[in-house]
């Protein structure tokens, strides 16, 4: 059995940036993940995809977020239950928890925090005939690694903002890019589009717009693709091209938590967004993409946000009659499980006495 404070469901930014808030407040904490390695989907599906938004990093690349992340917390000593999906859980007399995953492990805490980003996902993939036959074999459905596509010739479709944020990414990389997209307007970022819309006209990306692929081609791997513009058959385009990478969003699933008797709305957990972030089974929270509530946006820096918020409220839960009296990390530091210390600079410590 293994025994922590925080059990943390899920091991991607959101979850790993609560170790470091419990830590702060020198709670310990304990990650279960079905990946087989920490970071979510910034390290399963995009590690080398630039992220703009992280508060002090103009760009970061998600894997190295997760490096940093995980360098941060490394003082807190958080556990780690890897490749392992948590299945059941038991709530026992005195308020606590008992979570065992499909492989038997089994956690006991009196505070669960699910942080499971967007679940158990899979992507959507397009209707086309014989599009197995090239998967991994000219087709795929996300990026890990970019460099293996230096010099080729790369066709992306979709509307949102993987599929304009890799096109703009692959531009200086591959030999080729072409976006196809089967409206004129996309769903993304409008800094990407204006960015796609430059590379155009650079000549750096060929933009297909309103189009759509219709069919695969070749005969041992991908070797081109038809791109139809209109209802029009002889309109078709058929072009060479040594990789297809369809990004029309992953399709989400909760998994064994949709069980756990959780309040949920549209395949994500409700939340009691006005305090902490509490489920509608006390002592359970819900933070990151897998929750819910009016205003909610699914985005890693608000994930942060209700990470710092439910640990607060975890502590009270567990001392209820201990008062904790904040402090800046500018001013008390940072003291990790390990005995190591992150001193504040005393002239900040003698300003602010």
């Amino acid at each position: 059995m293994i025994k922590t404070d925080i059990l943390i469901i899920g091991a991607g930014p959101t979850g790993l940036f609560a170790v470091f808030e419990a830590g702060l407040l020198q709670l310990k904490c304990h990650l279960i993940d079905a990946l087989p390695q920490a970071g979510g989907q910034c390290s399963e599906i995009y590690p080398k995809k630039p992220i703009y938004d992280i508060p002090g990093f103009p760009e970061i690349l998600a894997g190295d977020l997760v490096d940093n992340l995980m360098e941060q917390i490394k003082p807190f000593q958080p556990g780690f239950t890897l490749g392992e999906r948590a299945e059941k859980i038991e709530k026992l007399e005195d308020g606590s928890f008992i979570v065992t995953t499909n492989k038997g492990t089994q956690h006991h805490a009196p505070i669960i925090a699910i942080a499971g980003g967007l679940g158990s996902f899979e992507p959507r993939k397009p209707l086309l005939e014989n599009l197995s036959k090239y998967e991994d074999n000219g087709v795929a459905y996300m990026i890990k690694e970019p460099e293996i596509y230096k010099d080729k010739k790369v066709v992306i479709a979709g509307g949102g903002d993987s599929a304009l944020d890799w096109s703009i990414f692959l531009a200086e990389i591959a030999s080729e890019v072409t976006l196809v997209h089967r409206r004129n307007e996309f769903r993304g970022a409008l800094d990407s589009v204006e960015k796609v819309q430059q590379l155009k006209n650079q000549g750096k990306i060929n933009l297909i717009t309103p189009a759509e692929i219709v069919a695969l081609k070749g005969e041992h791997k991908l070797e081109s693709v038809i791109i139809r513009k209109t209802t029009n058959a002889s309109d078709d385009i058929l072009l060479e091209v040594d990789n297809f990478i369809p990004l029309f969003g992953l399709s989400p699933k909760l998994g064994p938590i949709a069980d756990w008797g959780l309040e949920i709305e549209k395949n994500a957990i409700k939340v009691d967004n006005t305090l902490d972030y509490q489920t509608n089974i006390p002592g359970i929270y819900a933070i990151g993409d897998v929750n819910t509530y009016p205003g909610k946006l699914k985005l890693i820096l608000c994930g942060f946000h209700e990470a710092t918020l439910m640990c607060q409220s975890a502590y009270q839960r567990i001392f209820p009659d201990k008062k904790y009296v904040m402090k800046y990390t500018t001013v008390g530091g940072v003291t990790g499980f390990d005995g190591s210390k992150k001193e504040a600079p005393k002239a900040v410590v003698k300003a602010i006495d």
